[in-house]
């Protein structure tokens, strides 16, 4: 058992469930939008802005593939970071693969303030979150060693759930 990587849409509470979970293993923490937010030193809006999303994607997986070089690290993974192959690959490699799951209402509840989500900017609606759902879902899925429904849970309830899935 090397690391723990959380993906999911948007929202669904992969940050905090990694802080969550950081508490109880004592393991590093890291977020791959943070990690790219500092090497590129712009926002991520702002990386979309100026040097657009293939861009963005590139750099992401490279980030996830320098993560899975290192050991008893949770890793908070953006939201989209389980739609590309070769970053499915490279987390399977890294360890187990956690899905938050989680419905577009709770999503649209959790985000609906932050504009730090240029994905969804002028697209906060549960219709719009359902259609990315619809299109992202089976990636995670794919992606995925275990799906976690987080909707109504505590955060220590969610990150109690993971680890009893994994042999320490």
């Amino acid at each position: 058992m090397n690391n723990i990587y959380l993906i999911g849409f948007m929202g669904v509470g992969k940050t905090a469930v990694s802080k969550t979970l950081r508490k109880k293993l004592g393991w590093k923490l890291m977020d791959t939008d943070e990690l790219i937010e500092k090497k590129e030193k712009m926002t991520i809006p702002e990386i979309f802005e100026k040097k657009g999303e293939d861009y963005f994607r590139q750099v992401e997986r490279e980030v996830v593939a320098s993560l899975t070089k290192q050991s008893k690290v949770i890793v908070s993974c953006g939201g989209g970071v389980a739609t590309f192959e070769s970053n499915q690959k490279e987390i399977k490699k890294g360890g187990r693969v956690f899905f938050l799951s989680a419905t577009p209402e709770t999503i649209l509840e959790r985000v609906k303030r932050n504009n730090r989500r240029p994905l969804l900017e002028g697209k906060k609606t549960v219709k719009d979150i359902q259609k990315f759902l619809n299109e992202r879902v089976p990636f995670y899925e794919k992606a995925c060693d275990y799906t976690i429904v987080v909707d109504g849970k505590s955060l220590d309830s969610i990150a109690d759930e993971i680890l009893s899935y994994i042999d320490l």
